[in-house]
């Protein structure tokens, strides 16, 4: 039986930023107390975030500038803005501020002494209704994070990644402005809209996948993958591609969670320093490969993609990570390949490698890592 629920309102398009304001005003806060969280200071004087407080709300700017953000720096961030109470989180930036802001509704309203047990909250998901809403304004085009419940926590001292879900804390709405995403670099630039395709593949394949999701997964891949030439040659329009792409791929794994690419992606983030769209874009042609006997339909999959087979598809991979000046191989990365048995080891991540159509193990996961070595 196909479900698809998603009750986020997406507002998309050059300018949208504009509509915050409103947004706001809607959601009819008491206090009108407004957390607004971003990568860069630069960003609270942009004048939809700078005219607010002539709104009447009590604004609090908090910069949060990591990446991958830690179970540590989360609980920082919770504890320099839980007495401002905020009833209403604006996340503006990419997916590590998103996965803050999100995270921080689930937090408010609770004690936590420390970070352990910050940790023990996200490993039992003892959350309760979130008690702050919040707002979704990307300024990269590859997460879709502005259109899911669950936020990415990682956990480099227990060696592991976790998620912090919680089905009532979708966003309130989201603000897809190409514009905030138009001066990224171009390396982020592209590992951004990878991230994001490799969303909407692992849609189409998942276990959890449904008919909605896979016709979303295929506009977005053709979105994504059509805009690419123009997105290295740096044109306005294919931002506005990329952003429109990100987002329907974030609807489409707002329902299905993703697979094995992003299972296997994790460890090369944290131990070897990838990242993560260069990471899980590198997976996608093994990975589609292995999974080619279980897809009912692979055709239109291929055809959004432009290409005729999987190893077509890691040929255009490479190429378009080379193309922006990345590696396309672990070794030029600079991981070593004595380190591939303990990559492998913790590729198994619980709601990704289990929702593959395939299933996995370590040695499938070893070999894959060996082709793209």
């Amino acid at each position: 039986m196909n479900r698809y629920y998603n009750p986020v309102q997406t507002i998309e398009g050059a300018g949208c930023t504009a509509e915050l304001t409103g947004l706001l005003e809607s959601m009819g806060l008491a206090r009108r107390n407004v957390l607004l969280l971003v990568w860069s200071e630069a960003v609270l004087d942009l004048p939809a975030f700078s005219s607010l407080s002539n709104a009447g709300f009590t604004i609090r700017g908090q910069v949060f500038r990591a990446s991958n953000p830690t179970v540590e720096q989360l609980f920082e961030t919770y504890q320099a803005t839980r007495d401002f109470a905020p009833e209403a989180v604006v996340a503006v930036g990419g997916g590590s501020i998103m996965d803050v802001g999100k995270s921080l509704c689930c937090l408010y309203g609770k004690e936590l002494s420390d970070a352990d047990t910050l940790r023990r909250l996200i490993e039992e998901k003892d959350y309760g209704r979130p008690s702050t809403r919040w707002i979704g304004v990307p300024t990269t085009a590859g997460t879709g994070s502005e259109v899911t419940c669950w936020a990415t926590i990682w956990d480099p001292e227990k060696d592991a990644k976790r998620s912090v879900e919680c089905r009532e804390n979708y966003a309130f709405a989201a603000l897809v402005d190409p514009e905030l995403a138009a001066g990224m670099p171009l390396p982020l630039a592209v590992s951004s809209a990878l991230d994001a395709a490799a969303h909407a593949i692992e849609s189409y394949w998942a276990r959890g996948t449904n008919a909605v999701s896979r016709g979303l997964a295929l506009e977005a891949i053709r979105t994504i993958m059509g805009g690419m030439d123009g997105l290295l040659a740096g044109t306005m329009e294919a931002h506005d591609a990329m952003a429109r792409g990100s987002m329907m791929a974030g609807l489409a794994f707002s329902n299905t969670k993703t697979t094995a690419c992003h299972s296997i992606s994790y460890p090369l983030t944290m131990h070897c320093g990838i990242p993560h769209g260069a990471a899980v874009s590198m997976l996608l042609g093994p990975v589609f490969r292995l999974n080619a006997p279980a897809i009912a339909q692979s055709g239109p999959l291929l055809d959004a993609l432009g290409v005729s087979s999987p190893e077509e598809l890691e040929t255009k991979i490479r190429d378009i990570l080379g193309r922006s000046g990345q590696p396309a191989t672990l070794s030029a990365w600079g991981a070593q390949r004595e380190d591939l048995p303990r990559l492998a080891q913790l590729g198994i991540t619980k709601g990704r490698a289990d929702n593959n159509p395939v299933p996995i193990d370590v040695e499938t996961i070893l070999s894959i890592l060996e082709q793209i070595y």
